[in-house]
C-alpha cells in the first residue's frame, strides 16, 4: 500500500500522453506499401513492448522502487512535466497536421475529427505544466482529452459499421490491383426447396450448414466477404499476403464441400452446395458511397467469371478456372471439362472438376 504521492503516479497522465502522441505522430506519415506491411508484421513486437513497459512502470511504482519512489519536489516534477509536454505538443501536432493533409486528399470528416482531436491533445499536454491538482487549470487538461476521446468515439460511430475506419486506410488498401482466388458456393435446388418447405426449417437447414462451413472457409486465410441466403463469397489474398492464394482457394473448396456432405447425410431432403473457383487480376478496394453501405471488396472479371463456374459446377463438386488450374501444385486431380458457354463471355470458358488436392 502507498503512502503518500508517488513519482511513478504523479508522472503516469504525462508519460501515456507523451507516448501516445509519438504513435499518433508517425501514424500520420505516409507510408510506402512496403514500409506499411513491415510495420504491420512487426506490430506484434510494438504492442507487445508497450505492454511491458506500462506493466514494468506499474510495478516499479506500486514497489516504490528508484527512481520512481517517493514525491517530487515541485521544481522537478515541473521540469519533467515540462519535457513531456514539448514531445507531447511537437507529436500530437505532427499527427494533427499530418491527418488534416489526408483529410484535404480525400474529404473525409472522420480524418477533420481525428486532426482536431490531437489539436486537442496538443493543448492538453500544453495545460499539464501550468495545472495544480483539483485547481480549474488541472480540470481543464483532463476535459481536453475527455473531449478529444469523445470526438473520435462520436466520429467513428456514425461512420459505416463495415468499413468504419476506411478514410484511415493506405491509398492501395482503398483502391489497388491485386491477385486473388474468389471462391462462390451455393446450394442446387435451392429455390425449390424454400418453395416447399416452411421459412423456419430453411433457416434450420442454412444454420445447421454455416455452423460448420463457416469456420472452415476461414480456417486457411479466406475471408468470408458476403453471405446472402444461400450464396456464399470467399476472397484469398485480399490483403496481398498470400502467394499460394489459389491452392488455398482450391483445398478450402475441397474441404468445405467434404464438410458439407456429411453434414447432409442425415438430412435427405437437403439441397447441396456447387461451388466455384477462379483466379486472376481484380480491383481490391472499398465500395461504396461516401455516406455509407461501405465495404471493402474485390471486383473485376475474375469475380463474374468465379460465380459463372459456380453455376456450372454439379452438386457437391467443385469447378476451377484456367488461371487457377495452372496455379495448382502437381498433385491436383483435374478432370477437363468440355468449353463451357458463359454469359457475358464471347469465347468458350476453359474449365476444370477438381476432384483432389495432395499438398507436396
Amino acid at each position: 500500500m502507498l503512502i503518500g504521492k508517488n513519482a511513478g503516479f504523479e508522472l503516469a497522465t504525462p508519460v501515456g500522453l507523451a507516448l501516445a502522441g509519438l504513435f499518433a505522430a508517425a501514424s500520420g506519415l505516409r507510408l510506402m506499401p512496403r514500409a506499411a506491411e513491415r510495420v504491420l508484421r512487426f506490430a506484434w513486437l510494438l504492442v507487445g513492448g508497450l505492454s511491458a513497459l506500462i506493466a514494468a512502470w506499474a510495478i516499479v511504482s506500486l514497489a516504490e522502487v528508484a527512481p520512481l519512489s517517493g514525491e517530487l519536489g515541485t521544481e522537478q516534477l515541473d521540469g519533467w512535466q515540462t519535457a513531456l509536454a514539448i514531445v507531447g505538443v511537437v507529436s500530437y501536432a505532427a499527427a494533427a497536421i499530418g491527418y488534416y493533409r489526408l483529410y484535404r486528399r480525400r474529404q473525409a470528416q472522420f480524418l477533420l475529427v481525428v486532426a482536431v482531436a490531437f489539436a486537442l491533445l496538443a493543448e492538453a499536454m500544453l495545460v499539464i505544466v501550468f495545472a495544480r491538482n483539483w485547481r480549474v487549470s488541472w480540470w481543464e487538461w483532463h476535459l481536453l482529452m475527455l473531449v478529444a476521446f469523445v470526438a473520435i468515439a462520436v466520429a467513428a460511430r456514425t461512420e459505416w459499421h463495415e468499413e468504419r475506419f476506411s478514410p484511415l486506410y493506405l491509398d492501395e488498401t482503398l483502391a489497388g490491383t491485386r491477385e486473388v482466388s474468389v471462391m462462390f458456393a451455393d446450394l442446387e435446388g435451392f429455390t425449390s426447396f424454400s418453395e416447399r418447405t416452411p421459412p423456419a426449417r430453411v433457416a434450420a437447414m442454412l444454420n445447421g450448414y454455416y455452423r460448420r462451413l463457416v469456420p472452415l472457409l476461414e480456417a486457411d486465410g479466406g475471408v468470408v466477404h458476403q453471405i446472402i441466403g444461400d450464396a456464399v463469397m470467399v476472397i484469398f489474398n485480399q490483403n496481398g499476403d498470400q502467394d499460394d492464394h489459389a491452392a488455398r482457394a482450391a483445398r478450402t473448396a475441397l474441404a468445405f464441400q467434404a464438410a458439407a456432405t456429411e453434414v447432409a447425410e442425415s438430412h435427405a431432403d437437403w439441397p447441396r452446395f456447387r461451388a466455384g473457383v477462379n483466379s486472376g487480376e481484380v480491383l481490391a478496394g472499398v465500395v461504396g458511397g461516401p455516406s455509407g453501405h461501405r465495404k471493402h471488396g474485390v471486383v473485376g472479371d475474375t469475380v463474374n467469371l468465379a460465380a459463372r463456374l459456380e453455376a456450372a459446377a454439379p452438386a457437391a463438386g467443385v469447378v476451377v478456372g484456367a488461371e487457377t488450374a495452372a496455379a495448382l501444385p502437381p498433385g491436383a486431380v483435374l478432370e477437363r471439362l468440355p468449353p463451357l458457354e458463359v454469359k457475358g463471355k464471347e469465347e468458350p470458358v476453359e474449365a476444370y472438376l477438381l476432384h483432389s488436392l495432395q499438398m507436396a
